[in-house]
């Protein structure tokens, strides 16, 4: 009789504690409103259609059109670079003061669902740890795969190139110090962008030389990337293509005269490739 009594008293515990849960008014579920993402300006627009046209121009100024020049590493250089980006790919356990890229991109192509090589795949340092190395594997399978990669993704290259264009104007921006400075790159960048010259200038030396907003790319504590070109650039620009490639010369032969090392022989080249521009 008591184990029925105790039977019954269980049971009728579990029905209350289903009565409670039931009076209990779960929360309504949080709904997210739908995210519209912005329409791209219409100089990423350009430059998305027209690509394969720009990649072509970039790879010709980086790499002379050549396909062993995708996999390039310089006797100067603790690195390769690669790509019409020359996106630089460290070593494991190397830094410098250049903004290694190659990584990136790697995990942008996975992105755009291309299949990388498995020893691609999870982004990884470079596995050559020297120039000699590197030389020494040049028509090897890994780079002749790395080669094939990079000649048949030169549109993906270029929209790389174009996502770290759209990145960069709001941290050039952050970067200086009043609003009028602020103004001053933001109508700079927004003039180049209206000519087809203008879109190719800006991609192509971003590309070239980089945002100029890392610390880490000084010479004496002066850069010379994008940002450091629109600082030099007049605030009045009448003729922006021709005064932003002025500026642009102006950055490199101060870059070269700050330079710890001797970097007198590239700057004729840097010239001919700015004036290209105009």
């Amino acid at each position: 009789m008591n184990i029925i009594v105790r039977i019954h008293s269980f049971i009728l515990r579990v029905i209350w504690v289903i009565v409670l849960a039931s009076c209990a008014t779960a929360p309504p579920p949080v709904v997210e409103p739908p995210k519209i993402e912005p329409p791209k300006p219409e100089y990423i627009q350009v430059a998305q259609q027209d690509a394969e046209n720009i990649g072509q121009k970039i790879w010709m100024n980086e790499g002379s059109g050549k396909v062993e020049n995708l996999t390039f590493w310089s006797p100067k250089e603790a690195f390769p670079s690669l790509g019409i980006g020359h996106f630089i790919w460290y070593p494991k356990g190397q830094e410098g003061p250049f903004k290694e890229q190659f990584p990136s991109f790697l995990q942008f192509l996975e992105q755009q669902k291309v299949t990388l090589p498995a020893w691609l795949q999870n982004a990884p340092d470079c596995p050559w740890n020297t120039r000699d190395e590197f030389q020494q594997a040049i028509n090897g399978p890994q780079i002749v795969e790395l080669r094939n990669l990079l000649k048949d993704t030169i549109p993906q290259q270029v929209q790389f190139i174009i996502r770290r264009l759209e990145l960069a104007l709001p941290e050039m921006l952050q970067s200086q110090p009043t609003e009028t400075k602020r103004q001053q790159v933001r109508e700079q960048f927004y003039q180049l962008t209206k000519t087809p010259k203008g879109i190719f200038a800006l991609l192509d030396y971003i590309n070239f030389k980089g945002e100029g907003i890392s610390p880490k790319e000084r010479y004496q504590d002066q850069g010379w990337g994008l940002l450091q070109v629109f600082e030099g650039m007049p605030a009045d620009s009448k003729d922006v293509v021709n005064e932003f490639a002025d500026a642009a010369i102006r950055v490199l032969t101060r870059r070269v005269k700050n330079a710890p090392r001797d970097e007198s022989q590239w700057l004729e080249g840097w010239t001919k490739r700015i004036n290209g521009y105009r």
